[in-house]
């Protein structure tokens, strides 16, 4: 055991945990993970990104998680794996600290009579569990969070404090939701009549799949009439809004500051970068990835890589393209002209 109280491993051990293969000394005592260029001799780091190669020649990592193309280059004990990052992942786990979100049934916490709560579960200071609520077995609940009424909460989820789930609310097995995000909020819908603004009632409400992860002050809006559906295995970064009746495939990852309007259908295994627009009413098919600050306005129909953020440059150089931009129109007019003078003189 380290003085943190974690268990030290054996790069052999940590091989066999991930179903790597070990070069060099796999009797290495590991204790934690780290970078390549900030971890010691007790902490095992990894590469990937050939960015960061010139660092693997000076690490202090005692060991390092490489792919088998690099393995020739590792100064150091090496577990070697087919996908260096997953292996990492899965070793992280074992030394992650993070304090547990809550212990027990805390004195303060409120749960109505008619609410059920299966075992071993813990709610934090001030938790409340409306009536009718349903709690699976070794569900946490950290301090401040509110269970609506009729809200469903899988077997071994996790709730981090200042929560809000909406009533009826659906979310499956082993999510784990952060700080200051609202499940179940009315969607975005208004009627105008006459100048002035009619809500309408949001009746649907949100299904949250197995294995999901949401990131903190998060919005995931419910449904107009019928649900909005998250799948299985989706993550949402921090600050991400979906909107009303929308649908996310399975294993599909939604990255920070993405706004999606109301009812865009997107399927699996997409990846969305942050601060995405996406435009109400819109689909997307499977085994797509859009690149960070993306206007979608229309449908996607083919998997690939779509773009349309502009990458910063200097301020002068932006102001000529603008400029340039602008004298396009002008400029189609002149080549037109004179292609049909050319036509003319053939």
């Amino acid at each position: 055991m380290t003085s943190a109280g974690k268990r030290s491993y054996t790069l052999a051990e940590l091989a066999e945990h991930v179903g790597g293969e070990v070069q060099g000394d796999g009797q290495v005592q590991l204790s934690g993970v780290g970078t390549l260029s900030g971890a010691s001799c007790q902490q095992i780091s990894f590469l990937t990104n050939t960015k960061y190669k010139p660092q693997l020649a000076d690490t202090g990592a005692g060991a390092v998680i490489l792919h088998e193309k690099m393995r020739n280059d590792s100064p150091v004990p090496a577990l070697v794996h087919g996908n260096p990052h997953a292996a990492f992942a899965y070793i992280a786990q074992l030394f992650d600290t993070t304090p547990a979100v809550a212990s027990g049934i805390a004195s303060s916490a409120v749960i109505a009579s008619s609410a059920s709560v299966g075992a071993d579960v813990s709610l934090g200071h001030n938790v409340i569990i409306e009536d009718n609520a349903v709690l699976g077995d070794n569900v946490v609940i950290g301090a401040n969070t509110v269970i609506g009424k009729g809200a469903h909460i899988g077997a071994d989820t996790t709730i981090y404090p200042n929560v809000t789930i909406y009533h009826d609310v659906n979310i499956g097995k082993r999510v784990t939701i952060h700080s200051q995000t609202v499940i179940g909020a009315s969607g975005f819908g208004y009627a105008n009549d006459k100048g002035v603004w009619i809500p309408i009632p949001q009746t649907g409400s949100v299904q949250i799949g197995d294995d999901s992860q949401i990131g903190a002050s998060s919005s995931i809006d419910r449904g107009a009439m019928e649900d909005t559906l998250i799948g299985k295995n989706v993550i949402v970064d921090n600050q991400v809004q979906i909107g009303h009746n929308c649908v996310v495939g399975d294993h599909s990852c939604i990255c920070g500051a993405t706004g999606i309007a109301g009812s865009v259908n997107i399927g699996k295994y997409v990846i969305i970068g942050g601060g995405v627009g996406i435009n109400g009413h819109i689909t997307i098919t499977d085994n797509v990835q859009v690149t960070g600050y993306t206007m979608i306005v229309q449908d996607i129909t083919e998997p690939g890589l779509y773009s349309s953020g502009q990458p910063a440059m200097k301020n002068l150089d932006w102001r000529k393209n603008t400029v340039r931009l602008n004298q396009i129109g002008s400029l189609f007019d002149r080549v037109k002209t004179l292609e049909k003078s050319a036509a003319k003189d053939t």
